[in-house]
């Protein structure tokens, strides 16, 4: 452990964030302007998150012991069981500890795009786009135990240690197309897709953070976006028949996207470490996906296709690819019918009935992805109640995801 009063980690100083953009208009013809854009910028992260963890419930600012196992005892416990443990800073046996690499970068990013537009007369223009943000020096946890530990003095095999390090990158590129409608081909590769995600213990020491490079969490290949509004044209009948029927439109939004990753995980119980998830190994010769009209969306993910008992008990990732199984697209219409009420000649109220998910498709979240579930590789919830519930777990509301049953909603909205 490291005297009092040192940093979890060294300060950088040259933490440098330029960015630059530029226009030029290689074409002036009224009606017919071409642009060309660029830019460039550097962007770093904090990690602040993972520096709090370093705080949390493990040596040296808690003492505690667990009982488990063929020698847990029963209740009642004896008065040796249930004395609390005396708090010490000496290295305990076993002991876990939260540690950060003394040298650690704050994780960057570089971003850039290119896009070329064309006008097409005076309120349309076709625009095209490559957009990359590479992340280099980003955070992953790692933890290790067992062999790993032996040969330093401080630690027994059975001590666990979780070190933060710049293990990780990432890679997105894409081509954007947008002319009334917006289409994105993109890939996005990394090793880890959050702010510190974490590898779990291997005894044989760190594990290899090229092993968990693949899609990212959030890699979405094809994704398309139409939105259309329509201003009804007043038919021409008498004046009161132009008081019901003027100043009323139409709006759509339809979106479609291709299947998100799913990252098949199994649980492995070991004394040293507890519970570790791992990816299974990949049976060849087995399809990967179950097909029939008694599975959600049609379709399941195959169990029979993945083996979660590592040869001899090792523990190991296994042959299967991070986020290399898909789970659904998702399709879905959005339709408002409103009109707008002029009162003064700064002021107006709209009135707008909306329907999402017109049709009512049915658009399935991430499946069941533990291996030794029974509902493993089915979709248990709809899209919407997968990307997140708000507040602490992040994302928006399930009434304002995408993916979510027909829901309709009256407004009534005054501007001035």
């Amino acid at each position: 452990l490291a005297p009092f009063g040192s940093p979890l980690y060294k300060t950088t100083y040259n933490n440098f964030a330029p960015r630059v953009g530029a226009a030029f208009q290689l074409v002036q013809n009224p009606g017919r302007e071409t642009v060309l854009r660029g830019g460039f910028g550097i962007f770093y992260d904090l990690g602040n998150d993972t520096a709090g963890a370093v705080f949390g419930p493990v040596f040296p600012y808690i003492s505690q012991k667990v009982l488990f196992g063929a020698a847990a005892p029963v209740f009642p416990l004896s008065p040796a069981e249930a004395a609390v443990p005396l708090f010490s800073r000496d290295l305990p046996a076993p002991i876990q500890v939260i540690a950060i690499d003394p040298d650690l970068k704050l994780p960057r990013t570089y971003q850039w795009n290119f896009a070329i537009e064309q006008s097409f007369g005076a309120n349309q223009t076709l625009s095209a786009s490559y957009v990359a943000a590479v992340g280099r020096r980003l955070l992953r946890q790692a933890t290790i135990g067992g062999a790993a530990l032996l040969g330093n003095p401080n630690f027994l095999s059975t001590s666990v240690l979780t070190i933060t390090k710049n293990a990780a990158t990432s890679d997105y590129h894409a081509m954007q197309l947008q002319f009334q409608a917006s289409y994105t081909w993109s890939h996005s590769i990394d090793i880890a897709s959050t702010g510190s995600a974490t590898s779990d213990a291997f005894p044989s020491g760190f594990d290899n953070p090229q092993i968990d490079r693949g899609p990212s969490d959030y890699d979405i290949r094809h994704a398309l976006s139409f939105a259309a509004t329509y201003n009804m044209p007043t038919p021409r009948t008498g004046s009161f028949g132009k008081t019901i029927l003027r100043d009323w439109s139409i709006d759509a939004i339809y979106t479609a996207q291709s299947a998100r990753p799913v990252d098949i995980i199994y649980f492995h119980f070991t004394p040293t470490f507890g519970s570790i998830l791992a990816r299974p190994d990949l049976i060849s010769g087995v399809p990967l996906y179950l097909y029939g009209s008694t599975f959600a969306g049609g379709r399941r993910i195959n169990s029979a296709a993945f083996d979660g008992i590592t040869p001899n008990n090792q523990l190991r990732q296994g042959t299967l690819g991070r986020n290399s199984v898909r789970a659904f697209p998702l399709s879905q219409l959005n339709f408002a019918v409103g009109r707008q009420f002029r009162l003064k000649e700064l002021a107006n109220l709209q009135l707008k009935a909306e329907i999402f998910n017109l049709f009512n498709h049915p658009n399935f979240g991430i499946p069941n992805r533990a291996l030794s579930s029974s509902t493993f590789g089915q979709a248990i919830s709809l899209l919407n109640n997968s990307l997140g519930t708000g507040g602490l777990n992040g994302g928006l509301n399930p009434l304002y995801q995408l993916g979510g049953p027909r829901s309709i909603q009256m407004s009534l909205r005054l501007q001035f």
